[in-house]
């Protein structure tokens, strides 16, 4: 008869997040800010989904490497994410790039960003390391991953997506035989290998890699002495262990979490403007793909101390009004029509606006008779009055970043180029 387990596998595992990334795809939402920094839903940053599924699925260690302008990323996680007590057997540990192993060297890539840290690792003596990319939208369950880890006696188990097959080719794919033992690990192919049983789908790595810590900081050091690494998981360690060992995918499916109102396994790259704008507009369905309002398995964060939202005036064509809409706290709609959008906490928009598919970062203003429609406005912009964006493409590409699906992003700078 097999033993039961008698605590979750998570409790003996630590969580690191990987999360140093610009993400340059996003342009001028990057300038200021690391890619995991940057806001989303309304209320969140990126990096709270995946330290949400770390804490829900019950890893109480969670170390978070930064570094690319981390300021704002390091600000937020001091706010939101100081509830962790050693008393208790937890940690949470930011760990800038700080040049612990060499005065003149930076995290050189993503196996690296752990090696310089062995040392912390260690002295917690967790059995597990989960680790996680810091810049996907997404539900998970780690403990899943955990328990066919160490079911399947796998060196490495490697979280995956099951996607169309040509849609794979900017992806690492897993070349998997029956058993889901990884035969080949193949970066960004032209042609994909289908999964055995269905060749029109491809499984395509998430970068959430589970290992045994001892094994781990083995591989890390060996690949630290090997001068033609580019230590990195996906080019180097990866590879190593599906030539020399046992390498096992798991199926994002199987651990996703999902309530009852969401019918498919969400996960978004939120990468580029376009899928930046759609992830967040997708939110103002009215039952939409990832459900945010799931209280068995919270999006933590930084939970700001705000009034509520208000709504005021109700004359013709100043009528303080959302349709269709997220509107955060301590925003006010003063005359304004906002139909499917998205406000994040604290913004203005004055009398006689109207804003259409409009994702709107914190403390933006919007003047009076301002038409905006299908755009991201970056934190903290002032929108003069009567601005048009939405209704002229050439002119918006002359003035804004207008992406390839005619989605504008404003940041300041670019208003106070504008010649009104």
């Amino acid at each position: 008869m097999e033993q039961k387990r008698i605590q979750p596998l998570a409790r003996d595992a630590m969580a690191y997040v990987l999360a140093g990334g610009r993400g340059s795809r996003l342009k001028e939402l990057t300038d200021r800010r690391a890619k995991p920094a940057v806001h989303f839903g309304g209320k969140a940053r990126i990096i709270d989904f995946a330290l949400s599924n770390a804490l829900n699925s019950g890893i109480r260690r969670i170390g978070v490497a930064t570094q690319y302008k981390a300021h704002s990323l390091i600000r937020h996680m001091q706010r939101g994410w100081n509830f962790f007590r050693p008393e208790r057997n937890e940690s949470f540990d930011i760990l800038p790039a700080s040049q612990r192993v060499s005065e003149t060297q930076w995290y050189e890539g993503t196996a690296d960003a752990v090696y310089q840290n062995i040392d912390i690792i260690e002295d917690y003596g967790v059995e597990y390391m989960v680790i996680l990319a810091g810049d996907h939208i997404y539900k998970m369950d780690y403990e899943l991953m955990l328990q066919q880890h160490v079911d399947s006696g796998a060196q490495v188990t490697i979280g995956c997506l099951e996607v169309p097959r040509m849609e794979a080719t900017g992806f690492g794919v897993m070349h998997v035989d029956e058993k889901d033992e990884i035969i080949a690990f193949v970066e960004k192919p032209a042609d994909p290998p289908g999964i055995p049983g269905n060749p029109d789908m491809a499984l395509a790595s998430m970068g959430i890699y589970v290992f045994h810590t001892k094994f781990l900081m083995d591989l890390l050091r060996r690949d630290a002495a090997d001068p033609t690494s580019s230590r990195d998981f996906g080019k180097d360690i990866i590879p190593y262990i599906v030539e020399h060992g046992k390498a096992v995918a798991h199926r994002f499916t199987a651990s996703c979490v999902r309530s009852d109102f969401e019918r498919e396994a969400y996960w978004r790259d939120v990468g580029t403007i376009d899928a930046y704008w759609q992830a967040n507009i997708d939110l103002t369905d009215i039952t939409p793909e990832l459900d945010i309002y799931d209280s068995s398995w919270p999006i933590w964060t930084y939970a700001e101390i705000t009034p509520p939202a208000k709504f005021v005036h109700d004359d013709e064509n100043r009528r303080g009004s959302a349709i269709s809409s997220l509107v955060s706290g301590d925003c006010i709609i003063s005359g304004s029509t906002l139909h499917r959008s998205l406000l994040f906490t604290g913004v203005r928009a004055n009398s006689y606006s109207r804003l259409e598919g409009a994702v709107v970062l914190p403390n933006v203003m919007i003047g009076r008779h301002a038409q905006l429609r299908n755009v991201v406005i970056d934190s903290r912009v002032v929108i003069p009055e009567g601005l048009i964006v939405g209704e002229d493409p050439e002119l918006d590409a002359r003035r804004f970043r207008r992406s390839e699906n005619g989605i504008c992003l404003i940041t300041q700078t670019m208003i106070d180029k504008l010649e009104l």
